[in-house]
């Protein structure tokens, strides 16, 4: 039996101060009751001597500070787990909402989880194809990563998302692999495409999805995520899987941070948002990784759209201080009609070199990809080159360079919605495009390369 406290203080905004409590601790969930009898739910934010700060799940509205019940739990947010979560989709609380039947659960799991231990990590090394060639080919998944793709309002993030979620695999011997999808601050319409998307490919069997709608409360979107993973922990470090977790948008997510720290009236860091946003993000993107001894993994793809475009906003620039590199699309690309407008040059993945090579992916892959990288370089400074001086004053070998950038473009990054590259696709394709260069330029491929891939003349689709 839980003792009931008739002592709230004050209401503001989500927000209820408990007084003369004993006993509290942080994150504890707590059962409010009002007056017609309803229930409604929510966590501790802060406890201070015999004082104790409840956020609601639901809002605070029809409350009041004389007759509202609270009784505190003695828990946190805990999540029931089960293998038959797989092809099913729950609210941000971790509650079914596909009319589906009840989950029964094998355990329940604190959502909070814990980092893993740094001893106990095992590099990230093995090879995930996507299917998408300015990934593969350009700037590699590597099981275990965190990799976060950093797009801009209006950019077909959630295309592609829906993309890698749909087709991403680990190669060579089955592996089980299962993709956990938790979307934050989304609208009804984007869930609605993600969940028809899923199930009208097949995806849905081996996906779990966790929705949280713009509407839903902001408390709600700070436990989505949390939820996400600790669903991920469950199904790769209990039932051995190799899973993907893509979480979209962080954005939203630090906004609700944001909104939650106001209401706190805490001293703002930069631009409003609070000032242990890089801790709590961490929280989350660390618990990505691989254990030793364990065969599942975790690798997770974070999607957030950087407002006005801009890198320097503290979300994508703490973002990227935790994460092994990013992908960023680029409102150039996109203008130009290029599905999907991945900007290679800016895009990182620190982890690549581990993922490619022999009985990886292919012996010619690290050399190709900087041979790509280098000469789609050369030939974007070239066109803004031409632009200043005019294409008179380029040489011939400049010109080759230019319609090699133009080509990469629109035959390698652009690809369709459904189309799913092997990475022996990707890297032919690579060399193909490599034929518009005389053989004098491919200084980042060995002779021994260029004569087993090199295609003899030029591709006519080229």
């Amino acid at each position: 039996m839980y003792k009931e406290y008739l002592s709230v203080n004050s209401i503001a905004g989500p927000l209820i101060l408990v007084q003369e409590t004993e006993g509290i601790k942080y994150g504890e969930i707590a059962e409010i009751e009002l007056k017609t009898n309803e229930v409604r739910r929510g966590r501790v934010l802060e406890v201070n001597r015999d004082k104790v700060l409840v956020q609601l799940f639901e809002g605070t509205t029809g409350l009041n500070t004389t007759e509202s019940r609270v009784r505190f739990l003695g828990r946190g947010i805990e999540l029931p787990v089960s293998a038959d979560m797989l092809g099913r989709i729950f609210d941000g609380l971790g509650r079914p909402i596909d009319k589906g039947p009840a989950i029964i659960p094998e355990k329940k799991l604190d959502i909070n989880g814990s980092p893993i231990n740094p001893y106990s990590r095992d590099f990230p090394e093995e090879f995930i194809q996507t299917g998408v060639s300015a990934i593969d080919g350009m700037n590699t998944l590597v099981r275990g990563q965190k990799l976060p793709i950093m797009s801009g309002s209006g950019l077909p993030h959630n295309l592609l998302a829906a993309q890698i979620a749909r087709q991403a695999k680990v190669l060579g011997k089955e592996e089980k692999f299962a993709v956990v999808f938790a979307a934050m601050g989304i609208t009804f319409e984007e869930a609605n495409f993600f969940i028809s998307d899923f199930r009208r490919t097949g995806a849905i069997e081996r996906t779990v999805l966790f929705i949280n709608l713009a509407d839903d409360p902001a408390i709600e979107r700070i436990s989505t995520p949390r939820m996400a993973l600790t669903c991920a922990e469950y199904f790769a470090f209990e039932k051995d899987m190799h899973v993907l977790v893509i979480l979209t948008d962080m954005t939203n997510y630090c906004d609700a941070l944001r909104e939650i720290s106001a209401a706190r009236k805490e001293v703002p860091g930069r631009r409003g948002y609070p000032g242990y946003m890089y801790t709590d993000l961490a929280t989350n993107y660390e618990r990505a990784g691989r254990i030793k001894g364990k065969k599942g993994s975790i690798t997770q793809i974070p999607i957030l759209t950087m407002p006005e475009d801009d890198k320097t906003h503290p979300i994508p620039d703490l973002t990227g201080y935790i994460t092994e590199g990013q992908l960023i699309l680029s409102r150039e690309l996109h203008r130009q009609g290029i599905y999907p407008p991945i900007d290679v040059l800016p895009s990182l993945s620190r982890l690549k070199q581990k993922g490619i090579g022999p009985e990886r992916t292919r012996d010619d892959h690290a050399n190709i990809s900087s041979q790509l990288f280098a000469a789609y370089a050369r030939g974007r400074d070239l066109k803004e080159l031409a632009l200043i001086l005019g294409e008179a004053a380029l040489s011939e070998t400049d010109k080759m360079f230019i319609k090699f950038a133009d080509q990469y473009e629109n035959k390698f990054v652009q690809q369709g919605e459904n189309e799913n590259r092997s990475i022996e696709e990707t890297l032919d394709l690579g060399w193909n495009l490599l034929t518009l260069l005389p053989k004098t330029e491919l200084k980042r491929v060995k002779e021994e390369e260029i004569e087993k891939y090199l295609p003899k003349e030029i591709k006519s689709e080229l």
